[in-house]
């Protein structure tokens, strides 16, 4: 087998490597800012308690609730 006949391997490009982190946290940023948009604006709380863990603790309690 010549070396003309095996393939090459391509290293990753940056662009390829960056979208695997940008893309995830970009997902994050936006589920996180929907739920303060949500609890804010939608439901009427302030923005102090929508930063609080204990909120969203509180929220996921109610709705996975047996």
């Amino acid at each position: 087998m010549s070396e003309a006949s095996e393939p090459k391997r391509r290293k990753a490009s940056g662009w390829k490597i960056a979208r695997r982190i940008i893309v995830p946290l970009m997902l994050l940023l936006a589920l996180a800012g929907g739920m303060v948009v949500g609890y804010v604006v939608l439901g009427g709380g302030e923005l102090s308690d929508a930063l609080q863990w204990e909120t969203w603790k509180h929220v996921y309690d109610l709705v996975f609730a047996p």
